[in-house]
């Protein structure tokens, strides 16, 4: 997996070189070879994974993985040597990024969405770089046993106020629903999937938001939320998801691409999403239908971009709960994915 290179020592000896140097230089050769050679037997790869990667075997993977980037060691782990790796939209190698800051594991905040069909599991999680939380998406795709595909999505700079949400997950996230509830594995994918364009369209699409819908964006809860004493901005944050939806309130998100929503779990009926919001906030305020008292909101902010990942509650045909995580970017940013065979799915 890990290659030693031995050409640093390699050089072009003419007939002219003194008997004295040449024998040095075959010394040198001979003493790089060996301990090369040593370095490789001695440094043997991780133990691979079951193939196919099973339920039990995908999370495993994840604390594997978890616990490798903590000890900043990529070789505890089965990597495959041709790995697709992505930090915050920037294609980087194993050993970079997180693997260098990384200095504190996952403790009580962790959901996992592992996805024996597609052998991919997602993950949320809070855990410490450089000392100091931060918010972990993380996407593995697993292939003959090794690790194929490792994405990373990292919000840092948490607001204080939203770290006790930033606890523990949500009950409704570690509960697995009742067999009579489920649905598919196509038709969690597809619901999921209906909460994009109901953003851009201000739910024109009437996406399937259950009554008692909650959305935590890092942290923060943004629906659902006690009523303001007086109107305005938080009079949104007190609706439910699709009435906050329809007021148009978040209509500047004018694009939302790529979507990615191929990681899903009808036991716990989870489904895990990747996507890049697009706003180029041309409007300086957003007009506002029925809030009574908030006619409009101020957007006074320049074009941006937020690489995001959603985990959603699907059960019973429509959407329960949703954690999101996601930072900004300027607008329009390439995704780390453009020169990707399957662009990052």
């Amino acid at each position: 997996m890990y290659k030693v290179r031995a050409d640093a020592e390699s050089r072009v000896v003419t007939e002219k070189e003194p008997k004295g140097e040449l024998l040095k230089t075959a010394l040198r050769a001979t003493l790089l070879f060996f301990v090369s050679s040593t370095m490789l037997f001695a440094a043997p790869k991780a133990k691979m994974l079951p193939s196919p990667c099973d339920k039990a075997c995908l999370t495993d993977a994840v604390n594997s993985y978890l616990a490798a980037l903590v000890a900043h060691d990529p070789a505890q782990v089965p990597l495959s040597p041709h790995i697709e790796f992505v930090e915050n939209t920037v294609d980087m190698h194993p050993g970079e990024g997180l693997w260098k800051t990384a200095t504190a594991g996952p403790t009580t905040f962790k959901i996992y969405v592992p996805d024996p069909v597609s052998e991919e599991v997602g993950f949320m999680g809070v855990m410490k770089a450089n000392d100091k939380p931060i918010i972990l998406a993380l996407r593995l795709k697993i292939r003959h046993g090794e690790i194929v595909t490792a994405e990373h999505l990292i919000a840092g700079n948490l607001r204080e106020t939203s770290m006790k949400n930033l606890e523990s997950p949500r009950k409704a996230f570690l509960t697995d629903v009742p067999a009579k509830e489920r649905d598919s594995r196509a038709d969690m994918i597809r619901i999921a999937s209906m909460y994009y364009p109901a953003i851009t369209t201000s739910d024109k699409n009437n996406a399937p938001f259950a009554d008692d819908c909650v959305r935590h964006e890092n942290g923060m809860q943004t629906t659902g939320n006690p009523p303001p004493d007086k109107p305005g901005f938080g009079s949104l944050g007190a609706l439910g998801c699709a009435a906050g939806l329809k007021t148009g309130g978040l209509a500047y998100i004018t694009r939302i691409e790529p979507v990615r929503v191929m990681i899903a779990d009808p036991q716990t009926g989870l489904v895990f999403g990747l996507s890049q919001f697009r706003q180029p906030m041309k409007s300086k305020t957003e007009k506002i239908v029925g809030v009574p008292g908030v006619p409009s909101i101020p957007m006074n902010f320049k074009p941006f971009d937020l690489p995001a990942a959603h985990v959603f509650k699907v059960y019973d045909g429509k959407i329960h709960e949703i954690e999101a995580m996601g930072f900004t970017m300027p607008y329009d940013s390439k995704t780390g994915w453009e020169n990707s065979p399957d662009h990052g799915r």
